[in-house]
């Protein structure tokens, strides 16, 4: 069935008229903040502590603009005997945002959650050079980053937390005082106790097993006839 002539601009002055009734909605920006979803893409936080210089997020950026240099350093044997080793230390790690897509893959491969998405938007600047943030400023960053979503109900507690809390326990019992020793005149009181005699384990034993009839004990006067 061929469409009847003119039934296109119909559909759009439709439209038109009926958005013309409504009463139009705009957002007060700058001075009304919009309320953004945790999980918004706005800037990336480092968590300098977690960062143990894999690489991988510089390897997998599409864009290549994260940079990160660092050097090795000796850590000496924590026990006598042991054998040095030797660690990454994190000397520069910057994000240019000049060039970077918003992909999220460097926050995705990162194996230690160093990196988080913050809803920030607000860090626009004049001069193009500024937009390379160093890694005191993507600190800054990780204050702006929301917390995470509650756990279900039935979900496992976090391994993070459970850890912590066991580190926090077993700290707790080196710190908590020794058990105190019996008192000198407890420890006396207890020597001066009697002692069972001999002739209770004795009786003990002679007593009857459970379905044995009982013996007959002899009646008084009945011992010396005998």
């Amino acid at each position: 069935m061929a469409p009847i002539p003119g039934s296109g601009l119909a559909k759009g002055l439709a439209v038109t008229l009926r958005t013309m009734t409504k009463k139009s909605v705009t957002a007060q920006y700058p001075d009304a903040q919009p309320d953004l979803p945790p999980r918004t893409r706005g800037v990336i936080g480092l968590f300098e502590e977690n960062c143990t210089v894999c690489m991988l997020c510089a390897r997998e950026c599409p864009d290549w603009c994260i940079y990160i240099d660092s050097h090795k350093e000796t850590v000496p044997a924590a026990t006598p005997g042991g054998r040095e080793r030797s660690r990454n230390v994190l000397d520069r790690f910057a994000i240019d945002f000049s060039l970077c897509m918003y992909c999220g893959i460097c926050i995705e491969v990162c194996p230690f959650d160093a990196l988080f998405w913050s809803p920030e938007f607000e860090y626009a600047e004049t001069d193009i050079r500024d937009l390379t943030h160093e890694r005191d400023k993507l600190r800054e960053w990780m204050w702006t980053v929301p917390a995470p979503p509650a756990l279900d109900p039935g979900a496992e507690e976090p391994k993070e937390l459970a850890t912590a809390r066991k580190t926090a326990d077993k700290l707790a019992a080196q710190q908590a005082p020794p058990a105190t020793e019996p008192h000198a005149d407890e420890q006396a009181r207890a020597a001066e106790q009697p002692t069972r005699p001999q002739g209770d384990s004795k009786q003990q034993t002679d007593q009857p097993k459970p379905g044995q009839p009982k013996p007959e004990r002899p009646k008084p006067g009945q011992e010396g006839s005998e």
